[in-house]
């Protein structure tokens, strides 16, 4: 199993907050963002005797729920093709296991969400990677690649829209060119979109919205970036297909039901107002442009502008990514400060690439970023492995 790039070096940052020094965390994606009122409250004024199991597709409600919800964002599904599950990564694992046997492979465009790789491991899966470029904002590789990775093993492709941890998002001629992919080799297309709310550059379309492959979509979802509940571990396995759905089941049978409480929370999640994602999503775009404004005017750094999430890649002029980050918080403070990244070699499945590569999470008020690139910039003037 891999170590995670986004929490490995927590006992580093836990030393160095014992040292004294403030640590700014650009390397986890948990939003600073309340968690809506009415959301917290369904759950405290809920009135049960017994903390019963669900359903183990998830409380029917609920996905009743789901359905009014993707209706709204052109999505039209039945509640019968939605599975409720602990998290966008129980999702995932599922469509992993549903879809794949032990030894198939499956095609993912990197940098990717590191945990695929966990996932991979689990289900016995093979990660095979396509590279996409930081030099043209990490658009979606050509088709030729994509091509030139399939084999007999290969049954699916999975990408992440908005990407984690490239903030790239992918238009929707990049998505029918994955259709035709999918079509040509009989493919599965799995689309983890838990950052769909935030898409700054252009508009979201949803694999979803493919016409023609309803057999060969699964969606991954999650309540945990767009609500701000990360820690409610509630997501959806979203297919039309319903020979995947019934072997999706299994897993879910296998599992018991996913959580009551957060349930709850989704449901009323829904029920929010029409407007509630602007504030967010234009606190979010602010912070983008702060940030990448930042790390571009740092001589040796290039930070393409991600168009949707809320993270962004950056390339410093260091020698190793994992030395660097690891240093920042061992070594180096500026005024009693330091900023903890995420090496991005953790997100590649290429050895040996983004070692000059780390992704930064704009979850944190201006104020604090602002902060967290005076001690960027500070350190790489003092880092001893930088190049030229």
């Amino acid at each position: 199993m891999p170590a995670s790039p986004i929490r490995k070096l927590v006992p580093y940052a836990d030393a160095a907050k014992k040292k004294g020094v403030k640590v700014y965390h650009l390397n986890i994606g948990q939003p600073d963002i309340e968690t809506p009122k009415s959301v917290l409250d369904a759950v405290r004024h809920s009135d049960f005797t017994i903390l019963e199991y669900s359903h183990s597709a998830g409380n029917e409600s609920y996905r009743k729920k789901l359905v009014q919800y993707y209706e709204q964002v052109g999505v039209n599904v039945n509640h019968n093709q939605i599975i409720v599950t602990t998290g966008g990564s129980e999702a995932i694992l599922f469509a992993f296991m549903a879809c794949l046997d032990a030894g198939d492979e499956i095609i993912i465009p990197e940098p990717f969400y590191a945990n695929y790789n966990g996932f991979a491991v689990e289900a016995g899966v093979k990660v095979v990677p396509i590279t996409a470029s930081i030099e043209n904002g990490f658009a979606l590789p050509a088709i030729s690649e994509f091509e030139k990775a399939i084999t007999p093993r290969t049954k699916a492709i999975i990408i992440c829209n908005p990407n984690n941890p490239t903030g790239y998002l992918y238009s929707k001629e990049e998505m029918e060119v994955l259709k035709e992919i999918i079509t040509r080799h009989n493919l599965y297309l799995f689309s983890d979109e838990a950052y769909r709310e935030f898409c700054y550059t252009g508009k979201h379309f949803s694999a979803m919205q493919l016409e023609g492959v309803d057999d060969n979509v699964v969606l991954v979802d999650t309540i945990s970036k767009r609500y701000s509940a990360c820690g409610g571990r509630i997501g959806a396995f979203v297919t039309r297909n319903n020979g995947l759905i019934q072997a999706a089941m299994k897993f879910a049978q296998a599992r018991l039901s996913p959580p009551s409480f957060a349930q709850i929370a989704g449901e009323a999640a829904v029920d929010l107002p029409a407007d509630y994602f602007n504030a967010t999503k234009a606190l979010y775009q602010s912070r983008r442009d702060l940030l990448v404004k930042r790390l571009n005017a740092i001589p040796g750094v290039f930070c393409p502008n991600p168009g949707g999430a809320f993270y962004a890649m950056a390339k410093l002029p260091i020698d190793d990514a994992d030395k660097f980050c690891q240093w920042l918080l061992e070594d180096f403070d500026f005024n009693k400060q330091t900023v903890m990244l995420a090496p991005a070699t953790g997100f590649y499945g290429t050895s040996g690439l983004g070692k000059q590569e780390v992704r930064l999470a704009y979850v944190l008020k201006e104020s604090d970023i602002n902060s967290a690139m005076d001690c960027l910039e500070n350190a790489l003037k003092q880092y001893p492995g930088i190049t030229n």
